[in-house]
This record gives C-alpha cells, sequence and structure tokens, in this order.
C-alpha cells in the first residue's frame, strides 16, 4: 500500500497572509488539524490547529472580543508556522510514512509531485488503515498467540486455521516480551472459540488472549 491511495486530497492549503483567526475557522469547518501553507505553488510551511490555538490570546485575557479579534487579524500564519516541512511522494509506503511520522512526533505529512502538494497523509488516515489491517470493523475470533520466530511457524498456523475451514479476516505480527519469540494477533471467522482454541494450541508456543470481537 503506498501513500497515494490514501492520503486526503485535493489538499486544503493557505497563503501565509492568512490571518491565524481566518485559518482557525477554515480549520473548524472543514474538520481538519493542519494546513500546508503555500505561496504561488510553491510549499513554504505547515501550520497546526495546536500552533494557532497558542498564538491565540488566553480565555483569562481582559481584552474584549472587539480587542481581540482586531489583534487576531493582525496576526498571520506566516508568524506561527513550521518552516522546515517533511514531506514524501504519491509512492512512499504507508509504513515508511508512518515512521518518519513516529520518529519525528508530527502528526501530518504534505504528499509533493513535482514540487506541488498534491495530498496529505495523517495520524487519522494510519488509524484507519490500522483498523482495517486487524479486521476491527470484522466480526469474528481474535486471538494473540506466541510463536518462535523461525521459517514456516506462521505458515504451520495458517495452515491450520484453513484445514479446519477457518477464515483468517487479518493477521498481524508483533514484537513479544521474549525476544525469543513473535506475538501474532489474527481474527478468524467461520469458527467458534472453542474450535480455534483446539485447532491452534498444538501449532503455537501460547494462547495469550483469546475472544470473540464484534465491531
Amino acid at each position: 500500500m503506498l501513500v497515494g491511495e490514501r492520503m486526503s486530497h485535493p489538499v486544503i492549503s493557505v497563503p501565509s497572509s492568512m490571518p491565524i483567526n481566518e485559518a482557525l475557522h477554515l480549520m473548524r469547518t472543514e474538520h481538519i488539524r493542519r494546513l500546508p501553507i503555500v505561496d504561488h505553488g510553491k510549499l513554504v510551511g505547515i501550520v497546526s490547529n495546536e500552533d494557532l490555538l497558542n498564538a491565540s490570546p488566553s480565555q483569562a485575557t481582559t481584552l474584549s472580543v472587539w480587542e481581540m479579534n482586531y489583534l487576531l487579524s493582525k496576526v498571520t500564519v506566516v508568524q506561527v508556522m513550521t518552516r522546515t516541512v517533511l514531506t514524501i511522494t504519491e509512492d512512499t509506503p504507508i509504513e515508511e510514512a508512518a515512521r518518519i511520522m513516529a520518529d519525528n512526533k508530527v502528526g501530518g505529512l504534505p504528499v509533493m509531485r513535482d514540487g506541488h502538494v498534491v495530498g496529505i497523509i495523517t495520524e487519522t488516515d494510519l488509524f484507519k488503515i490500522f483498523l482495517e489491517l486487524m479486521g476491527a470493523r470484522d466480526h469474528g475470533i481474535r486471538a494473540t498467540v506466541c510463536m518462535t520466530d523461525e521459517p514456516g511457524q506462521l505458515a504451520a498456523l495458517t495452515h491450520a486455521v484453513a484445514s479446519v475451514g477457518g477464515n483468517i479476516l487479518a493477521l498481524g505480527t508483533f514484537d513479544g516480551e521474549d525476544p525469543s519469540c513473535s506475538e501474532v494477533t489474527f481474527k478468524v471467522a467461520d469458527m467458534t472459540l472453542e474450535q480455534l482454541q483446539e485447532t491452534i494450541t498444538p501449532v503455537v508456543l501460547k494462547v495469550i488472549d483469546i475472544r470473540e470481537s464484534h465491531p
């Protein structure tokens, strides 16, 4: 899966001259939390909802609403935006985008093509993908098991489930607490909890958790 398949587009961007109160209103209206700043077709920065709120007067201010609105109209996004912007392209693997966001503690990345912003990938987009990967919206039996980290072990697990008519809806592998084994979480349809437990117990080191999962 590549970023271009899951990015939000067309992207909503604003010029650096936009007052922060207008940018805040736009974010609230469009239900977004960050805006790429584009001047003359060129990306010059990015601003988040938090950046704008931090630049706004405190609730404890003694200013009148008219005074606040006047002051906010004089502050533009260029004064609060982040100028060094991490970007990616449409052909970036989605997991690479997630790694960049996690490593740099950012909630979104503008997506570029030929020097122009064509989309944005955000933490919300990644959460939606995670829901799909883990089958969170599907009814089934969810199990987490500990398996030795050796070739063929995962194939043995999936073969065991398939041999009794189980349909694996989702599967993910994760680092376990014990470095000698991996944790595998998967969701299966067309089996009862008891059937799945009986089927997988002989082919795994340990069944950590097994439960019926409803969307």
